[in-house]
């Protein structure tokens, strides 16, 4: 004997297959969530980088004035980060350092004047248990982008802040590039090594959507 299904019966075997499949391949309980959106908070934000100095000592530095964007999607294993330096906020923790740094022009060094900022974006990446360890992304300093790869050595959340009832998430992550790369080769003559060390300690607050209570 054979049977034909009417239109309606068709749709709606279709339909009862699509419900099955997706009950079967999403856990339960499990929500697929809009990506959380966090703002850079600046005093908790502080880029540091470490250069040498003759071979005879490793000089370090800050940038005091951050600004930018995280979003962070854990169900999906991915997010982006948006941040962007203020280079005329560097502190060498010697004020004439500092202002050579942001003033000078020959050799050049930030120049805060020509490129007042530097920019990083990139893509969060190789989640391990809901963090990221990774970001795939690319700098641009002194005018010029380059690629650039963080590692997050440590990354948490604090759903309620204590102090800013808010959510919080904190990272710190590392990356090391030449700066030649990006046009600063100041010492370069007096033999200077041009690698650089930069080290991010991050903090973002977040803003929307709201998180689940």
């Amino acid at each position: 004997m054979t049977f034909v299904l009417s239109t309606n019966a068709r749709y709606l075997a279709y339909a009862a297959a699509g419900a099955f499949v997706i009950a079967v391949t999403l856990p339960a309980g499990v929500v697929r969530a809009a990506p959380a959106v966090y703002e850079i908070d600046p005093n908790h934000t502080h880029p540091e980088f470490e250069v040498d100095h003759y071979g005879t000592s490793v000089w370090r530095g800050l940038f005091r004035k951050t600004r930018g964007t995280v979003t962070l999607d854990v169900a999906a294993g991915t997010g982006r980060v948006d941040i962007i330096v203020d280079t005329a906020s560097v502190d060498f923790g010697n004020e004439e350092l500092n202002d050579v740094a942001v003033n000078a022009s020959a050799p050049p060094i930030l120049e805060a004047a020509k490129y007042p900022t530097a920019h990083y974006t990139g893509t969060l990446g190789d989640f391990i248990n809901g963090a990221p360890t990774r970001v795939t992304g690319a700098l641009t300093l002194h005018g010029v982008t380059q690629p650039l790869v963080l590692t997050i050595g440590a990354f948490k959340c604090l759903p309620n802040h204590p102090l800013l009832k808010r959510e919080v998430c904190g990272a710190d992550a590392m990356a090391k590039f030449n700066r030649a790369d990006f046009g600063i080769t100041v010492g370069r003559k007096y033999g200077f090594s041009m690698d650089v060390t930069l080290r991010i300690q991050v903090e973002a607050i977040r803003t929307g959507p709201e998180a689940p209570p």
